[in-house]
């Protein structure tokens, strides 16, 4: 464990456009020496920026406007208590899920599971090698689900890379038993259109069902077709989880035409992706609710059969958001959160260029009950420091913080770092915390920072794409109260009730 301080407090403007060595589990069909991770597995590729946007990043160092390469600054009620650095795992460091006294990391080679009884001082338990981007990850019972969205030669976690247009070539949703922490076992596989992106459990007491998030047919693609306007839909006997397997196509966005009903994007609406499937969805089971970001739309949905979603409402906007990535409910379900991941989350974009609308969170009320329920539009949030132009930073994943009376969220910016910030009044969202690290480079665009950052029984948990595991404290009398909120499980994408 590394434990670092702060040497001073980061500024709020800039003028610029443990333990190695942990247990590798052994699974009977991996062969770790022979698994290749696939090229789209790996981080993006550095991209070069001009020499005055390098000079610009090195001057702003040099003046304290934004910390030093790799140097950590936070607010003064955020304490950074654990830094868990890479193992045997060196790929991209992506989603968290949590199990009592258990985090589950993903990792685009396979996963790491900790012990966090510690917070301040986390165990590595077990890590599996397993390659397929992105290895989206969640957890229910004694079940363990991973996403694979690079095409692989087979199912197995010792598979090579394939091309997606060959008919052989696999993507889906790998199944795992972790009734043994120490040693995962691989139970099942289901083979998904387009492969899994991302993935949401809705968990009921005999069975587990997962919505599949994928996009971007082709028609060269056998097993990804388009029009591809909907989510799979998978089903998983919790006593038999090698039965898994998919139930349903449930088209969200019904239209004629090759492309479906969605969004058509550029040239219609420039600068907005194309809706050719969902990135993400986020369940509220306590209310029968979902929301989806789904590229080029936001949507409402009704989830009470869990095999048949089915869409409320549906919401655009044209004008600021480029690609609708995920979605948070606040506690009352009278509001959403949806992001734009600008640039797809390998671009600097928060800077002074592109502004506070772009990029950003995008506060939205449900007003009306049912299925009269309306997404109505009130405000943008965005991280207030200024980022150089060498630092990938957008709106990415988050969670709530649970208070009652209060709208508090604690969400992953990339090389912005981390933010906790208030939306209790959806017109006025205001930052209230924050915690980041320097740039990775001066001179070059390097994809990091944190991908994820949650709060789960009184920390906040984040995985950094290149740096690893973090734990941070939060002390503010605003969030005091979530500490005696406690969780047996925690996958945010399945929203829980947290005063149930």
């Amino acid at each position: 464990m590394i434990l670092l301080s702060v040497s001073r407090t980061r500024r709020r403007r800039l003028g610029v456009a443990a333990a190695a060595g942990g247990l590798l589990a052994a699974l009977l069909t991996a062969a770790p020496a022979a698994a290749i991770p696939d090229p789209g597995d790996s981080p993006a590729a550095a991209k070069d920026v001009s020499r005055s946007d390098q000079a610009e990043a090195r001057a702003a160092i040099r003046s304290g406007e934004i910390p030093g390469q790799d140097e950590i600054v936070h607010s003064a009620n955020i304490e950074h208590v654990a830094h868990i650095p890479k193992d045997v795992l060196s790929g991209t460091n992506s989603d968290l899920a949590f199990q009592g006294k258990y985090a589950f990391a993903g990792n685009y080679d396979g996963f790491r599971i900790f012990d966090i009884s510690n917070p301040r001082s986390p165990k590595t338990v077990a890590q599996v090698l397993c390659p397929g981007s992105q290895n989206d990850i969640s957890v229910s019972g004694n079940l363990l689900f991973l996403s694979t969205d690079s095409s692989r030669s087979d199912s197995s976690c010792n598979s090579t890379t394939q091309p997606a247009t060959e008919k052989s070539s696999w993507e889906g949703m790998k199944v795992f038993d972790i009734s043994d922490k120490r040693n995962p076992r691989y139970v099942a596989a289901v083979e998904t259109a387009c492969g899994s992106h991302t993935h949401t459990l809705v968990p009921e007491r005999k069975n587990v069902y997962i919505y599949v998030s994928s996009y971007s047919p082709n028609a060269a693609y056998p097993d990804c077709q388009p029009p591809h306007d909907g989510i799979s839909v998978i089903k998983v006997p919790r006593k038999a989880p090698h039965k898994a397997a998919l139930v349903g196509f449930p088209v969200l966005f019904p239209g004629e035409g090759p492309d479906g009903g969605g969004n058509p994007g550029s040239p219609t609406n420039p600068g907005v992706s194309k809706t050719t499937g969902c990135h993400d969805i986020t369940v509220l089971p306590s209310k029968d609710l979902a929301a989806g970001a789904c590229m080029g739309d936001g949507i409402l949905f009704s989830i009470k059969n869990p095999e048949r979603p089915r869409v409320i409402d549906r919401v655009q906007d044209n004008v600021n958001f480029a690609f609708w990535h995920s979605a948070t409910f606040n506690q009352r379900a009278d509001k959403v959160v949806f992001t734009d991941e600008l640039g797809g989350g390998g671009a600097a974009t928060c800077n002074a260029e592109i502004g506070p609308d772009r990029g950003a969170d995008g506060i939205y009320d449900i007003v009306g009950r049912g299925d009269r329920s309306k997404l109505v539009f009130r405000s943008y949030y965005k991280i207030p420091r200024h980022q150089a132009d060498t630092e990938n930073c957008v709106a990415h994943n988050g969670s709530l913080i649970p208070v009652r009376g209060r709208d508090l969220m604690v969400q992953a910016w990339y090389q912005g770092g981390i933010s906790v910030w208030d939306f209790t009044n959806s017109s006025k969202p205001k930052e209230i915390a924050y915690f980041e690290r320097g740039p990775l480079s001066t001179d070059q665009i390097v994809t990091g920072g944190s991908w994820s950052a949650y709060y789960y029984n009184g920390y906040i948990y984040s995985n950094d794409i290149a740096k690893g595991f973090d734990v941070l404290k939060i002390d503010d009398k605003r969030t005091d109260p979530a500490r005696w909120v406690r969780m047996q499980e925690l996958n945010v994408q399945t929203q829980p009730d947290y005063f149930d």
